[in-house]
């Protein structure tokens, strides 16, 4: 039975030769790599990715990093191209093909089709003298001396290799579009990364007949009568013209109370917060938790350009909102 120091060695020995792969891979990155970042900006379609067995995983990767990262992209089997899915590539796409050997049969045999409909192929070999290497407008070397396999066999440097030449070309062509956050988050609209960029105060702020709120004056008592019919913890405090005057929330109550002041007989404006902070409806809702946080409060008023108020929202209205 192997020891555990064997499996160290062993795990050891496939990082190094890995790495080494991916550091020799520097110095092919040259004018060939520029060609095919500038033939996939020139395009008017998409970047359609093909690979077979393990090129193929490795190209559905590439093909899922183009597309979250602002170049539309899609893979396709090669086999099912052979079936049908040919029709799935139009005349303005790049043809984005993979293949260690570069002698892939399934490959080879859309070529004519390629070639013939005039779409754009860009090939990602082991094998630079290869028959998709030279039917490539342009081929990107990705090959290794030494596969980590120990019978250097199984594809292990060459995937690796392979798949981190895919992310250097989305992520230079990421650079070239100007790809923002903002961007990355319209395309991750169900993460936490998308919540936190594209969701606004707006989206979650309560309105209308939900906003609680009283004039100056009001008794402490209907204050805190508003407050536990619209729940949220909180109630805007109006002037006459409509105007923030400010704010009284549960913590506002807490300390009321410890300076003994009878609930009954207060007006509002005695214990309110005058003004108190305020976010507007466009912001992000990231900002108002950032507000929240340096402040150390649990609510904020919305309000316009005139300091109407508008909505309200609470430190559980963006924990619900996953933005927390």
């Amino acid at each position: 039975m192997s020891q555990p120091s064997t499996f160290i060695h062993s795990a050891q020995r496939t990082i190094r030769l890995e790495t080494k792969a991916i550091e020799a891979l520097q110095a092919r990155i040259n004018e060939d790599f520029s060609r095919a970042c500038e033939l996939i900006l020139k395009s008017k379609g998409r970047v359609v990715v093909l690979g077979m067995g393990k090129s193929g995983h490795i190209g559905r990767k590439i093909a899922a990093t183009l597309a979250s990262t602002g170049t539309t992209a899609y893979f396709v089997h090669p086999a099912e191209a052979s079936h049908g899915d040919m029709g799935m590539i139009t005349r303005d796409d790049v043809v984005l093909a993979l293949s260690n050997s570069g002698t892939t049969s399934e490959l080879l045999t859309l070529l004519p089709l390629i070639k013939r409909m005039g779409v754009t192929l860009i090939s990602m070999t082991g094998n630079a003298h290869s028959p998709l290497a030279t039917a490539a407008a342009v081929n990107l070397d990705c090959s290794v001396s030494q596969e980590a396999c120990p019978l250097n066999l199984a594809p292990t440097s060459s995937t690796t290799t392979t798949l981190v030449l895919g992310d250097a070309l989305a992520i230079a062509l990421l650079e070239a579009k100007g790809f923002t956050a903002e961007d990355f988050a319209f395309s991750h609209p169900g993460g936490a990364l998308g919540r936190r960029l594209l969701l606004k105060v707006e989206d979650i702020m309560h309105v209308g007949q939900d906003l609680p709120y009283v004039q100056r004056g009001t008794s402490l008592r209907d204050a805190l009568l508003e407050m536990t019919r619209k729940k949220l913890g909180m109630t805007v405090i109006l002037e006459a013209d409509g105007r923030l005057a400010g704010i009284f929330t549960d913590g506002d109550l807490r300390r009321t109370l410890d300076r003994e002041i009878d609930v009954r007989k207060a007006l509002i404006d005695e214990v309110m917060t005058p003004h108190g902070k305020t976010v507007r409806r466009e912001m992000l809702a990231a900002e108002a938790l950032k507000i929240m946080e340096d402040h150390k409060i649990n609510a904020l008023v919305v309000v316009d350009d005139t300091d109407r108020p508008v909505g309200a929202l609470n430190m559980h209205d963006l924990l619900h909102a996953g933005v927390l």
